[in-house]
């Protein structure tokens, strides 16, 4: 199964053109992808509907779309009728196979006086994927601040690892003939972070390194793909700095696991070549998950 995540920065490129043609012909050969950065009637875009124009050039992936910021953008004409619109920001979830359940989860935020910030969140999709359904989430953290992204994530993760209990977006004996909707206790966070693999945040979801036994694969914590693939975790760089003509980048695009996926994951690599957006397209291989196996994490066995 190969999964990728893209921040398109609404379609806007390395060139300056806005161009959705070279999203999608960058992540078309994914069975799952999640994007960051949709958006819906932005005034200056060639494409008045992202979500809507990314399904056309997709057809064969089922998908979904999660506006976090949605603002009016309404016109009304000189008789008074509206032609309602919304101006939306928000990330998207497509799949080639069914999304059997989608909802928006969104995240805390803190009111800003001097810098533009929007609310955040994370698209759940719950997909029939062939060796079972598969929970995945479409991820943006905050862009300007480590306090907001620790606040997102302690908030976050709890929520997550508790849906199976608390049950997806619909529970019980169903609904118009639709059945419950059963959500797999393992669960992945594809998106962007906007954080670095050396931050207080990137620790807060992997769990921090130990002086003596390094870092560890434990049950309330997640996996990083890219180092679980073999890739070291300062290498690797997914989004570019404009500033300096993207001359220099950091590695802000994540794929994480629970443990129960850890041994699936095969491989990780970063597409260089795109020049869609800011960021690069992240990708990862994951296999047919063993779900009846424990996780090994490694021969240590030194009790103090």
């Amino acid at each position: 199964m190969k999964l990728a995540t893209y921040n398109i920065q609404y379609s806007k490129g390395k060139d300056g053109r806005f161009e959705l043609d070279r999203i999608a012909a960058a992540v078309r050969d994914a069975d799952v992808i999640c994007l960051q950065e949709v958006v819906r009637n932005v005034d200056g875009l060639p494409d008045a509907d992202q979500p809507a124009r990314l399904a056309g050039l997709l057809p064969r992936h089922h998908w979904v779309y999660g506006p976090c910021v949605d603002l009016d953008a309404s016109v009304v004409a000189a008789d008074g009728t509206v032609d309602n619109r919304r101006r939306q920001f928000g990330s998207m979830v497509l799949s080639r196979w069914p999304i059997l359940s989608s909802r928006l989860l969104l995240l805390p935020r803190v009111r800003t006086y001097d810098s533009t910030a929007g609310q955040r969140g994370a698209l759940e999709a719950i997909i029939a994927a062939p060796a079972g359904p598969l929970r995945l989430y479409s991820v943006h953290l905050d862009h300007l601040n480590s306090r907001t992204r620790r606040r997102e994530i302690d908030d976050l993760l709890p929520r997550l690892f508790a849906v199976p209990q608390d049950g997806a977006s619909l529970t019980g004996p169903g609904w118009f003939g639709e059945q419950e909707i059963i959500a797999p206790a393992d669960f992945i966070l594809l998106g962007d972070f906007n954080l670095t693999p050396d931050s207080a945040e990137y620790d807060d979801i992997v769990g921090e390194a130990d002086y003596y036994y390094g870092p560890m694969v434990a049950a309330d914590r997640l996996v990083d793909a890219w180092t679980r693939a073999g890739h070291d975790r300062a290498a690797g760089i997914t989004w570019y700095d404009e500033t300096d003509d993207f001359a220099s980048g950091l590695r802000l695009d994540y794929c994480f696991v629970t443990a129960g996926l850890a041994p699936s994951v095969t491989r990780a690599w970063i597409d260089d070549e795109a020049v869609g957006s800011d960021h690069q397209p992240a990708w990862f291989e994951l296999a047919e998950p063993d779900t009846g196996t424990a996780t090994p994490t490694s021969d240590r066995a030194r009790f103090a």
